[in-house]
């Protein structure tokens, strides 16, 4: 079936979009079709607005409203300056706070090292992060990259740059899922808890 240009243009952009395939982008161009004009108006605004009403904070590169220098977490008083978590993206800063379990400030490196795809250290925001570090105050790193190949690389890495700057360097820990069974987990789940094991108190 031949579809019209408008159409067919928005199917494509959408299956640019990641863990977007051509069903579900046609799926998504259809309802939008049928929707009303207020939801189609609402979500043509948001999305040029995207671009143009955000930017990324100058000292942590978390994502912050444009024209802001710094994102509110780094403006936070309350925040405890002295330890640092790095994560991989803005979304990841998302996740950590909806825990209310961390009090400390936030580096977004916006990658990790891929050289499959040609992501060096000089593509992700970790100069920045040992300027910070430099500038002192900081007594802890925690590396937050995801427990992936390219994660794990991108960890080992930045431990490799932060020996020399005197500051404690701690991995997130690893480990058997809340609710989950021993027989589906993988061998390196298990063995990540297993040598991540703690006293019980």
């Amino acid at each position: 079936m031949l579809l019209p240009d408008s159409i067919q243009s928005l199917i494509t952009a959408l299956e640019r979009l990641p863990g977007i395939g051509p069903k579900t982008a046609s799926r998504l161009a259809f309802h939008l079709l049928r929707a009303s004009d207020e939801v189609s108006q609402d979500l043509a605004e948001a999305l040029a607005n995207l671009k143009s009403r955000t930017a990324f904070c100058q000292d942590c590169f978390n994502i912050t409203e444009a024209g802001r220098h710094l994102c509110e977490v780094c403006e936070s008083t309350e925040r405890d300056s002295s330890v640092i978590c790095v994560v991989e993206e803005a979304l990841d800063v998302l996740a950590l706070e909806r825990t209310h379990g961390y009090s400390g400030k936030y580096h977004v490196l916006q990658g990790v090292l891929s050289p499959i795809e040609g992501i060096g250290p000089d593509d992700l925001k970790i100069k920045p992060l040992l300027a910070r570090i430099a500038r002192g105050g900081v007594k802890e790193v925690i590396l937050a990259t995801n427990p992936s190949m390219e994660g794990d690389a991108t960890a080992l890495y930045l431990r490799g740059q932060l020996e020399s700057l005197g500051v404690k360097v701690t991995r997130l820990a690893r480990g058997l899922p809340v609710g989950g069974d021993l027989e589906y987990a993988d061998q390196n789940t298990l063995l990540r808890a297993l040598s991540g094991r703690q006293e019980m108190n």
